[in-house]
Parts: structure tokens; sequence; C-alpha cells
């Protein structure tokens, strides 16, 4: 078992207890806000996912792994880069238009998050085609409205395929095979949504499949909005 998968299975354990505790206060109170189960979420800057619990704000957290500056195309034809999530947390992916297997039901997930968060400007939605030679504009453009998707709440990019790589394994770490070498001839195929924050840092790994692991983002989505930087 894989580091990563070890921290997903410990964070599974410490929401259940949360859950629990959550249940048994709400005996006592109804009115029990649904909160994450730490005040501050942790930060990640690798492909173990190993939690750094930093201080927002700090000098520690302003030198942290941030996602780089990236230049893509989404539905509308419009140049997105990494300014447009300046002061915005977003949710990201992974996927391709003609996937049969996984990634309807990750589309389906990401819908539930543009509805929760469909009035709120702050949470933004990106997910990268890992076909672009395939996924155009056009393409893009129908599979956003097949599937309701509200332009610039919910970005679907195309582009260069070097770079959405690089974004996906050396950046954003959303793969499992670790110490797997690859190349961008490699297929890039992942369940896994990324929570990132408002500076760019990435604050969470999700299963893109399992609804518990998608209430949880919400959570965590909320937790995120309400942090502080002292």
């Amino acid at each position: 078992m894989n580091w990563k998968k070890k921290w997903y299975n410990i964070n599974r354990i410490v929401y259940l207890f949360f859950g629990l505790s959550v249940i048994i206060s709400g005996c006592k109170n109804d009115k029990v806000k649904e909160t994450s189960r730490v005040e501050s979420l942790p930060y990640f800057n690798e492909a173990t996912f190993t939690p750094h619990w930093l201080k927002p704000g700090s000098q520690e957290e302003r030198e942290f792994h941030a996602i780089p500056d990236f230049t893509l195309v989404n539905q509308l034809g419009d140049t997105i880069t990494n300014k447009i999530f300046d002061n915005k947390i977003y949710v990201t992916d992974f996927f391709f238009t003609t996937c049969p297997g996984i990634c309807p039901k990750m589309t389906d997930n990401m819908s539930k998050l543009q509805k929760e968060f469909k009035d709120d400007a702050t949470i933004l939605l990106l997910s990268h085609s890992v076909t672009p030679e395939y996924d155009s504009v056009p393409i893009l453009q129908k599979y956003a409205k097949e599937k309701e998707i509200i332009d610039n709440k919910w970005h679907l990019v195309t582009g260069d395929r070097k770079e959405i790589y690089d974004l996906g394994r050396n950046h954003y770490f959303v793969e499992e095979d670790l110490g797997v070498e690859k190349s961008e001839d490699d297929f890039l195929h992942t369940e896994n949504f990324l929570l990132i924050d408002k500076n760019k840092h990435i604050r969470g790994i999700y299963n893109g499949l399992n609804r518990a692991s998608i209430a949880q983002l919400i959570i965590d989505i909320k937790t995120l909005k309400s942090e502080r930087n002292f």
C-alpha cells in the first residue's frame, strides 16, 4: 500500500470519527454547524500527500509549493491562465470527453459541486482534458452544453499536452503510481479531485467517484472559505 493510499485511509478514519462526534453533539444541539474535522486544512507538496500543518499567512506558507503559471483554452475559446484563479478557491480534475469509464461519474460529482456553489463567485471548477489532441474547443463546448456546465464557473480546458501532463503529474500529483517514471506518452487517468486555495496551494485530495468523499470536499471548501490569513 503506497503512502497516498495510507493517508487516504487514515483520513477516512478521522472523517468517520468526526462524523460520529457531530452526530453525538447533534443530539444535544440540533443546530450544529457543518464544519471540517479541523479549523484549518493541511497543505500538501508532493505525491505521498503527507500533510503539512502551516499557519496561514506565515512565511513558511508563502514559500510552500504552489501551482505554477499555465496557459490553456476553455470551452468558450478563451485563454485561461492561473490569474483567473487569483483569490479564488477551486477544485480541479483530469478527464476526457470520450471516456467510457470513470469520467461520467466524475463529471456528475463535479456537477454537484457546481450546484452547491452556483451562486458563490469565489469558488471555481477546472477540468483538464488529457486528450487535448481530440478535445478541441468545439468538442468541449458540445460536452459543456450536454452536461449543463456553467461557463466561467466551470472551465473545461484543452491545450498543450505536455503542459497538461506536467501540471497533473508534477504539480497537482494526481496519479497513484508513486515512484514509477512516466513520460508524456504514458496516459494520465485518475479519479482524484484536488482542492486548491486562494494562494494556489493544494489543501486536499478526494476520490471523485465516492459520495462520502465529495460530501467531505464540500465541507472542506466551506472551511477553507472561513480560513483567516493571520
